[in-house]
């Protein structure tokens, strides 16, 4: 059976904790907790020709005070880059999170996560932006870990992509 470390990079709030517990435990909290370093969890998926067991590194969010660490992201497989939806400004911070990751683990596949989709009436990303990222190869996906719209399906696209390479 494969492992595959895979990192959740984000600014603050913006939902890393609440889509992992959604994909692990199938559960949502509306209690906001900050995480403090580095929280992993497991799960075990299936994909096309066996199964992989990811291990998902909740980083604390990235902010003015504090950037991700280099040996948090060594020895990563892939990542998810979260921002939140209303907040255009997580998405800049996402946009500097993957150039960090790729500048220390090099070009592994990656998801962004636009979190917080069932609250699309306060949407403050903008479809240029996303398509200007689209079009540098990015793969977007709109998720709720609130409702679980898109979380199992981000999940199981990049452990499928980590296993094509």
């Amino acid at each position: 059976m494969l492992h595959n470390k895979i990192c959740m990079l984000g600014g603050s709030g913006v939902g890393k904790t609440s889509l992992v517990s959604r994909f692990v435990s199938s559960i949502f909290s509306d209690t906001y907790l900050t995480t403090v370093g580095v929280k992993i969890d497991k799960k075990t998926v299936s994909i096309e020709g066996g199964e992989t067991t990811l291990m998902l590194w909740d980083i604390y969010g990235q902010d003015e005070f504090q950037t991700v660490r280099d040996s948090y992201l060594r020895g990563a497989s892939g990542y998810l880059l979260v921002a939140d939806g209303t907040r255009h400004a997580t998405l800049e911070t996402a946009a500097v999170l993957q150039r960090k990751a790729e500048s220390v683990i090099g070009r592994v596949p990656f998801l962004l996560l636009l979190n917080k989709a069932d609250l699309d009436r306060e949407w403050q990303v903008d479809e240029r932006a996303l398509v200007k990222l689209v079009d540098e190869g990015w793969r977007v996906v709109k998720t709720s870990a609130k409702t679980g719209e898109g979380v199992d399906d981000a999940f199981t696209t990049l452990a499928r992509e980590m296993a094509i390479v």
